[in-house]
């Protein structure tokens, strides 16, 4: 069970027992028990984000043992194996984790009210869980997103697979901009009227806390790239100069078959997993460039180093599959979902923070903030049953809509032919009405939301009930 405080287990008990949220019953996703913690500091910083003014008031995560670097740190597991991580909060306000991509315990989801206490200034929580997947995924808070993840809360989680092939170089990259004026320092998290469309777009575009870094990987060798895109708002068009390379696994999941790249779209929350034939000469580079909208920026740059190793592109094999159990799509029960505006009221204060509009609904119902009473969940599954989510876009916006908890295959849409892909996160196009299979095997209660920030903050959240 995780640890609580008196004052926090008084402020949330009452939510957590109003709903069971699977705290009963067994879980495939079994919690761990046998892990060491590390603890993780919910703190406050400054960086250097632009390159040039060192930026005040930066949120982040810091290890006990904490380095100079103010970025969260990259955490490294191996499925199969418990992991555990206290969260001490030293901010001034109330924060959690959630463990985007993993299918976890319920009560380690981080969702404020739904599956845990909010964890007050001084107070702590213990997360403990057993990864079942193998595959690129990250974390960051589910509570006052907009501003802590704005503002710098967002971390990757590298699960290791035994079994994956060895590379001559792993890269990990944290893909995420930032809202800050000529001096360097935050300015208002959003507008809006950007909040009602597309998103507030940061001012300041980087990769792991840097302007267009470089990176080192051998000449001529093959190079594993694991990129998350931790943004609040922006969608990527990613396109690689300077070499040739293969997409191995998206948003965790490995491909059937590596997938040569040419230029490939994802949005907020989602991840990519690339495999770069370095160039074979010394000092050769290749460019990594977001070009959405129209004029393209370098993100990263990687540096050819030392005698070519001579490796070939046609080498790289598809990654060993993850555990999955395919939907009895003949007996699947159809659960409708339709993203949608609306303007029926402004959402409720909550300790979790409130952008103060209701922009956005699923199902015409727009979510009224981190209550201890959200409201009725969009579905109720019964475990074991097979569904599949008619999600439906009638707005001109893109939502890189995202469930947690569980992994959905995309099977049909009406914009363009679709692989059977395995996610957590799919990017739904203006005017697109895609289905997306699913068995409900992990008991709880689930969020389903936009991964544009402003949008999940202004209604556009849900979720369903697994009993």
């Amino acid at each position: 069970m995780p640890a609580l405080t008196r004052r926090t287990f008084l402020t949330g008990s009452a939510a957590l027992g109003a709903y069971g949220l699977g705290l009963g019953g067994a879980s495939l996703y079994a919690t761990a028990s046998a892990a060491t913690p590390i603890t993780l500091e919910a703190k406050t910083a400054n960086a250097l984000l632009d390159g040039q003014h060192l930026t005040k008031g930066v949120m982040t995560y810091g290890l006990e043992s904490a380095s100079a670097d103010p970025m969260p740190p990259t955490l490294r597991v191996k499925r199969g194996e418990p992991f555990a991580a206290k969260l001490v909060n030293r901010l001034d306000e109330p924060t959690t984790i959630h463990w985007h991509g993993l299918r976890i315990d319920n009560r380690m989801d981080g969702v404020p009210f739904l599956t845990q206490p909010y964890v007050y200034t001084g107070d702590s929580f213990d997360y403990a869980f057993t990864p079942p997947d193998a595959g690129t995924y990250w974390y960051h808070p589910h509570c006052n997103t907009l501003t802590q993840m704005g503002r710098g809360m967002t971390g990757l989680f590298i699960v290791e697979n035994p079994d994956d092939p060895v590379f001559d170089a792993e890269i990990d990259i944290n893909l995420r901009d930032w809202r800050l004026g000529s001096d360097g320092q935050f300015i208002e998290q959003f507008k809006p009227r950007d909040a009602a469309k597309n998103g507030t777009f940061g001012t300041v575009r980087g990769a792991n806390w840097q302007v267009q870094p470089a990176f080192d990987a051998p000449a001529g060798g093959l190079v594993r790239v694991r990129l998350a895109a931790t943004d609040v708002t922006r969608i990527y068009i990613l396109k690689l100069d300077g070499a040739e390379a293969k997409i191995v696994a998206l948003d965790g999941q490995p491909l059937a078959a590596p997938l040569a790249l040419d230029q490939v779209t994802i949005g907020p929350g989602q991840r990519l997993d690339l495999v770069i034939r370095m160039p074979e000469s010394e000092d050769q580079t290749v460019s990594l460039s977001d070009i959405r909208p129209s004029t393209a920026k370098v993100v990263a740059t990687f540096r050819a180093t030392g005698a070519s190793l001579k490796r070939d592109l046609g080498e790289v094999r598809p990654l060993p599959a993850n555990p999955w159990t395919p939907p009895d799509l003949k007996n699947a029960e159809t659960i409708p979902l339709i993203l949608s505006a609306t303007a029926e009221n402004a959402a409720k204060e909550s300790f979790c923070g409130s952008l103060g509009y209701s922009f956005w609904a699923i199902n015409k119902v727009p979510w009224p903030g981190d209550t201890s009473d959200p409201m009725a969940p969009l579905a109720e599954l019964k475990r074991g049953r097979s569904y599949i989510l008619n999600l439906e876009n009638p707005t001109p916006h893109l939502h890189p809509i995202h469930l947690h908890g569980m992994n959905f295959q995309v099977i049909a849409s009406n914009a363009r032919a679709v692989a059977p892909l395995i996610s957590d996160t799919y990017l739904v196009l203006p005017d697109e009405k895609v289905q997306l299979a699913l068995v409900a095997d992990n008991p709880g209660d689930w969020v389903l939301h936009c991964h544009i920030i402003e949008h999940q903050k202004t209604g556009m959240t849900s979720y369903i009930r697994v009993t």
